[in-house]
């Protein structure tokens, strides 16, 4: 990766990762088939299309894109992919960030060495692990510097989840959440926001630190919700429920672009990062995840309680000057207006609960919104 320029700015590439749950299409019940879908898709999609630590989860991948529109082509193919080789076996994906239907505690984990490992060091933990979320991948070869903006993000992430939060549910049971999927991924013992480092030495000891002790298996067990490829020079922010519309998902990616490229601007100027006290960071968090974009989150510089579209619209004016050089502010204006009218993934979901009556129902309009009845060019809208 090379960051490309634009006029009077260099605008990094961008990646993204989403991750899809198999579900039966009759029953609507997650299934251990994710190695058929996988195997089904891989003609059209090749490497981009992969499975995960469970055999519930597929999960595809973009080459790294300048354009948001290339980025909204890729991911649409990569679900129209993926939902096609579904119905050739009897199957759907679905874009939730956790099981709306079936039994998925324990998940079925893959089998392999690694996962052995991580059996054995997780345990009862990997009884949860039935969870899909989005990961944004932003170009910054500089590690150093990459760990300073990281510092920069970490306040911003409870905003992040609450514009995303899409698992109300959790196997058959209305959870009382927006994203479950976050409450359950916290208690891992490494996850939610990292801590505040000041270089890329200090990560990579504090990661050795973190081997050492046990807290985890490889360098691909580092989940928290921001960190640094281990395999791509990028930035990695995990902290999203993957939403129910590619068109969301590219959104949500050039928010992300945008906060990077401010707090690269940031740094550069030798601005290290806030620290926000550990309670309200916490906090946040629990907040956003109970009440996703339909309720109040927590301003974590002050601890008041303010609107979550308050919170994102505050976000989204300290990005502007990043997204208008990129030309991608009107994409995200244009996202949030839509929340505003619809709601986040977990109000969707519940709306068509209470609507028709029938948790059924959710997985039937789920699957139809995760990917289009035609590939790539018809994407587009949010609705």
């Amino acid at each position: 990766m090379t960051v490309r320029e634009r006029p009077g700015a260099a605008v990094p590439l961008i990646g993204v990762e989403e991750e899809f749950l198999v579900v039966d299409a009759d029953r609507g019940e997650v299934v251990p088939e994710a190695a058929t879908v996988v195997d089904r898709a891989r003609p059209t999609l090749g490497t981009r299309v992969g499975g995960e630590i469970t055999k519930l989860h597929v999960e595809t991948r973009t080459d790294p894109c300048l354009s948001l529109d290339d980025l909204g082509a890729q991911l649409t193919e990569g679900r129209w992919a993926v939902q096609n080789a579904a119905r050739s076996a009897g199957l759907r994906v679905i874009a939730s960030g956790s099981p709306v239907l079936g039994r998925a505690v324990p998940p079925p984990i893959t089998e392999g060495p690694r996962q052995d490992r991580g059996n054995a060091t997780f345990r009862g933990l990997h009884d949860e692990l039935a969870i899909c979320a989005v990961h944004v991948h932003v170009e910054e070869p500089d590690r150093d510097r990459a760990v300073l903006i990281g510092n920069h993000l970490r306040p911003h992430l409870p905003v992040l989840l609450a514009l995303t939060a899409n698992s109300p549910y959790w196997c058959e049971r209305d959870t009382g959440y927006a994203s479950w999927r976050s409450v359950t991924w916290g208690r891992w013992p490494v996850a939610g926001a990292p801590p505040f480092l000041t270089s890329a030495q200090q990560y990579d000891d504090h990661i050795d630190m973190l081997l050492e002790a046990g807290a985890l298996v490889d360098h691909g067990t580092i989940f928290w919700d921001l960190r640094l490829s281990a395999n791509h020079p990028t930035l990695e922010v995990r902290v999203a429920d993957v939403p129910i519309t590619a068109a969301e998902s590219v959104a949500l990616a050039a928010l992300v672009r945008a906060l990077v490229v401010v707090a690269g601007q940031a740094v550069d100027t030798g601005d290290e990062g806030p620290k926000p006290i550990p309670d309200l960071l916490r906090l946040a968090y629990w907040r956003a995840a109970r009440d996703g974009m339909g309720g109040h989150g927590i301003d974590v510089a002050t601890g008041r309680l303010l609107p979550a579209a308050a919170l994102a619209e505050r976000l989204v004016e300290l990005a502007r000057p990043a997204l208008d050089e990129a030309g991608d502010r009107q994409r995200v204006q244009d996202w949030l207006a839509w929340l505003a009218t619809d709601g986040d993934g977990a109000t969707r979901q519940r709306a068509v609960a209470a609507l028709r009556g029938r948790l059924t129902d959710v997985v039937d309009e789920i699957a139809v919104r995760t990917a289009p009845a035609v590939p790539v060019s018809q994407e587009g809208t949010l609705t």
